[in-house]
């Protein structure tokens, strides 16, 4: 699928990932509207590229009706869904005050998994009322992690979560292919984002220097670049492709 003059929805696009994934695609001429909680971030990015921001919770079923809704009335479609929407928690399952509060685990799960798994739902079925190109109606791409597969002490929760993303992969792309739409993951590692940008500059070197080559922290960008391929390949379909400079976790 093209970019120029489609759809694109993207989750979290306030910033990091989703700021990168925005900014590329309305670069490739995209008509672009950012989803985040973050109004006045979410808002400085949509300016800058000509989109449309909507304040939007992933979790929330009636927040997220509302933004398809609102992008459908400016555009008239939805072609494309990425979802960078998430957050992270490090806590030990049990820890010197005690076990960890199902809430915490909870609240991982619903904006990590859940979160997705609602987006794909309503845009799929704001895809599915496309006409179709070469059979093609929509492209959505999920967030997932390398923490799915090699999840560290603390992660239970996030990786969990993410593993959960890496299994939606392959079923949602069989039950959508008949609809013309398919679907991705990408499971990155470290990358430069919000998460990691309050840690001190030794530790983030450190961090980077981890990652077999290039031995440095992976670019926003490059995750978008993954992304618009991801778009523009129309044979990549239920697959969850790791960008991680060959990076494995140990357990800590």
């Amino acid at each position: 699928m093209e970019l120029a003059g489609k759809v694109a929805v993207v989750t979290g696009g306030a910033s990091g990932l989703g700021e990168a994934v925005a900014r590329l695609f309305a670069s490739a001429g995209a008509h672009v509207a950012v989803w985040d909680r973050d109004a006045g971030a979410g808002e400085r990015v949509a300016d800058g590229i000509g989109g449309l921001f909507c304040q939007t919770d992933v979790a929330s079923e009636a927040s997220v009706a509302s933004a398809v809704e609102t992008v459908h009335g400016r555009w008239g479609a939805v072609h494309v869904a990425v979802n960078c929407a998430g957050i992270a928690t490090a806590q030990r399952m049990v820890g010197k005050e005690g076990p960890m509060a199902l809430d915490a685990f909870t609240r991982v799960i619903t904006v990590n998994l859940v979160g997705t798994f609602n987006v794909c739902r309503l845009a799929a079925a704001a895809m599915a009322a496309n006409q179709p190109e070469d059979g093609e109606r929509g492209v959505m791409i999920n967030t997932a992690s390398i923490a799915a597969y090699e999840g560290q002490v603390g992660q239970t929760a996030y990786a969990a979560s993410k593993a959960g993303i890496v299994g939606l992969t392959l079923p949602m792309a069989r039950e959508l292919a008949g609809l013309g739409i398919r679907v991705c993951a990408i499971a990155p590692d470290l990358f430069d984002t919000p998460l990691l940008s309050g840690l001190p500059e030794k530790v983030r070197a450190g961090l980077g220097a981890s990652v077999p080559f290039p031995a440095r922290l992976g670019a926003p960008e490059e995750f978008a670049a993954l992304a618009r391929h991801i778009v523009e390949n129309r044979y990549m379909n239920g697959e969850t492709v790791r960008l991680d400079g060959a990076l494995r976790m140990p357990p800590r």
